[in-house]
């Protein structure tokens, strides 16, 4: 039997075991309740409360303008639809980069207030103290390497990372380094397979992947991408499954058509 459906309420543990038993871990995104809900029933193993909803709920260009107060909103708009998976809080930009006293004030207000079970900091050893901080404190992180979209301006583009050998030398030993500290996970997100597969080798915790190749011990994408909701990112690493846009634009225009023609409501849909 797989620790997929013996599980009733994934944890920490629940994903190193996955990982020792050769078993895939499954994260999606999530910004609020209905579709955490729904997630959550389908059996998804881990929701990640994205930064991302910067772009996708917002409608901002980059991960960047979205604040601590807005992560906490989305955050506990999704535990209030979760059973059974494990939710995963990004810190955002700012939150905790200046110093580790302002981290962990920042991850204790997303635990408390939010009711998450962890949380989720971009970088390697430029935020090691601020990991080794909030774990201190009893509150665990997930590490996220490789492209760090919160670096977008530093990179200057959201192209494939650590192709040199200096930035893959890097990644591996902020790998371990993280691993080190006590993280229960690491995202290694737009690098090569074959780095991935060599870092995910030299972990005994579990690496999640988005653009990170078949190696990782689980993969993550965001929902809009996924779902089809949003139809102008394409890129080589997403697989879609399904065109939400066109369904729900179907279905809207014949809302507007059954109203503009007196269609709707019928005789059976009033009181």
């Amino acid at each position: 039997m797989s620790v997929h459906t013996e599980i009733k309420k994934v944890t920490t543990q629940t994903l190193q075991k996955m990982k020792a038993n050769k078993e895939k871990i499954s994260m999606l995104t999530a910004y609020d309740f209905s579709f955490a809900k729904i997630f959550d029933a389908a059996g998804i193993d881990v929701i990640l409360v994205g930064d991302s909803a910067s772009n996708v709920m917002a409608g901002h260009e980059t991960t960047l303008p979205i604040t601590l107060d807005q992560m906490i909103y989305h955050a506990s708009s999704v535990i209030r639809g979760v059973n059974r998976s494990l939710v995963v809080v990004d810190m955002p930009f700012g939150s905790y980069q200046s110093n580790s006293k302002e981290a962990l004030v920042s991850a204790f207000r997303i635990m408390k207030e939010t009711g998450a079970h962890a949380i989720k900091i971009e970088g390697g050893e430029e935020v090691l103290e601020s990991v080794k901080r909030i774990l201190a404190a009893g509150v665990p992180v997930m590490g996220h390497l490789g492209l760090t979209p919160q670096s977008i301006y530093k990179f200057g583009t959201y192209t494939v990372r650590a192709k040199e050998e200096a930035e893959a030398e890097k990644l591996k030993k902020d790998a371990l380094m993280l691993q080190e500290a006590g993280c229960f996970g690491i995202v290694l997100e737009k690098i090569p397979a074959m780095l991935a597969k060599e870092v995910s080798e030299s972990l005994h915790v579990p690496t999640i992947g988005i653009g990170a190749g078949k190696y990782c011990d689980g993969q993550v994408l965001v929902m809009h991408d996924m779902l089809g909701i949003n139809n102008e990112f394409k890129p080589r690493f997403l697989r879609q499954y399904l065109d939400m846009n066109t369904l729900i634009t179907g279905a809207v225009q014949h809302y507007i058509k059954d109203v503009k023609s007196n269609d709707f409501p019928n005789e059976q849909e009033q009181y």
